[in-house]
């Protein structure tokens, strides 16, 4: 069966703040721990081609795939899937913004299904992207309040 996962966090921050750090592709490697690098491999209009590796896994495996991103800011939503799907037949995420009182909740979800020769099924990588995701989004929340305390004062002096 399919592996979907849904997560989702409160950033205390203005929703702006939010997807402007979150968007900022480029940025990933010190917004998320995981990743060692982005390479932007085309845009066009809203939509972002890149090559996202990851750090090496407890095995020294470097996971490496290109993905395809489209924004709609307008509709505070961005959509992605990989384009090289490596262990994965696929995988689409969704990423949902919504101003919330007192911040933005962000809200991700991932629909995909592992190969029948990927060393992993679907159900360890749900289980895998739910706790890890949930990881990541911590630790974007806790860069984007930092950043937003930040100016705060900044604009305060």
């Amino acid at each position: 069966m399919p592996g979907h996962t849904e997560n989702e966090i409160t950033v205390a921050a203005p929703l702006d703040l939010v997807w402007d750090m979150t968007n900022d592709i480029e940025n990933w490697p010190s917004l998320f721990s995981e990743y060692a690098s982005v390479d932007v491999l085309e845009r066009a209009g809203s939509t972002t081609t890149f090559r996202l590796t990851m750090h090496p896994d407890d095995n020294g495996t470097v996971w490496s795939w290109v993905s395809e991103r489209t924004t709609d800011r307008k509709g505070r939503n961005v959509n992605a899937r990989r384009v090289e799907t490596g262990p994965f037949q696929h995988m689409n995420i969704r990423w949902e913004y919504t101003e919330v009182p007192g911040g933005t909740r962000m809200h991700w979800t991932q629909d995909f299904a592992m190969k029948p020769d990927a060393p992993v099924d679907d159900d360890w990588m749900t289980d895998n992207i739910n706790r890890n995701s949930k990881i990541q989004m911590e630790l974007i929340r806790d860069k984007i309040e930092q950043r937003d305390r930040e100016s705060r004062a900044a604009v305060a002096n």
